[in-house]
């Protein structure tokens, strides 16, 4: 078999959709449980399969089984029996933590350290960065990265809360003073939580901006976490299909609302400082931030071809395609070499190489075609994302 059926891991998430994941691979809605992600790789913490003689087979124990063939010669090298990259589907029907992930070296170095010592702190799930884009499917809210301080200062000063002073007159300092202000935030005192967010949400739902509607709607959802404050630091996004957001090392960002493919370096390295009852370190956090300015986070589409589209980030482990097929043309070349896995989103598509049977692919269903199956094709009609490693790139063919 040249071309692989991938079955990928539903994530069932208190933040996840019940109706978006079922609705995109035509199953009854809204589902028992909600439905947060779908993980589409050979990640540990749940790899996808494929079928095998004796049932189905773990995409990692395939590739550590060949990493040559299903890599390529070269990614085996560098990688060894790790797939680059880690490939999601996102439902969100409530906001995710404020977080962020560590650089490459910071994530060797700490992850180093924490295996060292049995007593440390355990933020690290290994040794890896996590950049990541998403593009949207559906239309998608999301806070990502730190907006101009000034614009945040006006915003935070609108709430009328005077304790809330020192944290304006910081943001008023431009850039310098953006972390004092993030800092202050999230060492905020416990015993005053309560009272500064109750006052926050009183405020923010007298006082109509849509930045402070946002601040009403997360306080009554954390009504004693101050990274409700912080979230009105960072662009509030509104992305329409076919827009992306990208998350390099060091950026603050969450998700809000929306349905998203996800693609990113195969990590599970994330710190959370907030909107989240999970593990908080706003120590970490704060060590790995980027206190600088993000003034577009919005990525558009590049064409490439009829019907052929990427998002340019400069991901060493990913770059991600989205090729729409209209029965028109004949086959479009997959633009890129190595592992490949393919995602459909609507329609049926059909993922084949040169000599095997293709692999259907319809709305939520995905194929994993190895590095030795060549140069693969899709036909039919319908639209699929394809996530690959930018090596060795060849242009798509009509």
């Amino acid at each position: 078999m040249s071309v692989y059926p991938l079955t990928g891991v539903i994530r069932p998430y208190a933040w996840g959709s019940r109706t978006s994941l079922a609705r995109l691979q035509g199953r009854p809605a809204p589902t028992a449980e909600p439905e947060a992600e779908l993980w589409l790789g050979a990640h540990p913490g749940d790899p996808s399969t494929v079928p095998g003689p004796a049932g189905p087979v773990a995409l990692d124990t395939l590739i550590a089984d060949d990493p040559k063939g299903q890599l390529g010669p070269d990614l085996a090298a560098e990688y060894g029996t790790r797939l680059p990259y880690l490939m999601k589907v996102l439902a969100a029907d409530a906001p995710l933590s404020l977080q962020a992930h560590p650089d490459a070296e910071y994530a060797r170095t700490a992850y180093a350290a924490q295996q060292a010592d049995p007593d440390a702190p355990r933020n690290y799930t290994d040794a890896y960065h996590k950049p990541e884009m998403l593009v949207a499917l559906t239309p998608f809210a999301a806070l990502c990265g730190f907006r101009a301080p000034e614009v945040s200062a006006a915003a935070l000063d609108a709430l009328d809360v005077p304790r809330l002073a020192p944290v304006v007159a910081a943001l008023r300092a431009g850039t310098t003073g953006l972390r004092d202000a993030v800092e202050q935030l999230l060492t905020w005192p416990e015993d005053d939580r309560p009272a500064l967010l109750d006052e926050v949400v009183r405020s923010a739902r007298r006082t109509p901006a849509p930045d402070l509607a946002l601040a009403a709607d997360l306080g009554t959802r954390y009504p004693t976490d101050p990274g409700v404050l912080v979230a009105l630091l960072l662009n509030h996004v509104q992305l329409q299909p076919g827009e992306a957001i990208w998350m390099p090392a060091g950026n603050l960002h969450a998700y809000l609302q929306g349905t998203g493919v996800e693609i990113m370096a195969a990590s599970d390295n994330v710190l959370r400082g907030g909107l989240t009852p999970k593990r908080v370190d706003v120590g970490e956090l704060l060590r790995v931030l980027r206190f600088e300015v993000l003034h577009d986070p919005v990525l558009p589409a590049t064409d490439l071809a009829p019907g052929v589209v990427t998002w340019q980030v400069p991901a060493r482990e990913f770059v991600l395609y989205r090729i729409r097929l209209d029965g028109t043309r004949p086959p479009v070349v997959v633009p890129a070499a190595g592992p490949r896995i393919v995602l459909g989103v609507e329609g049926e598509v059909f993922v084949g190489e040169a000599h095997g049977i293709p692999a259907g692919v319809t709305a939520g269903t995905a194929a994993f075609a190895p590095a030795d199956a060549g140069p693969v094709t899709v036909a039919g009609v319908g639209e699929v994302f394809v996530a690959a490693v930018p090596i060795e790139n060849t242009p798509p063919r009509p």
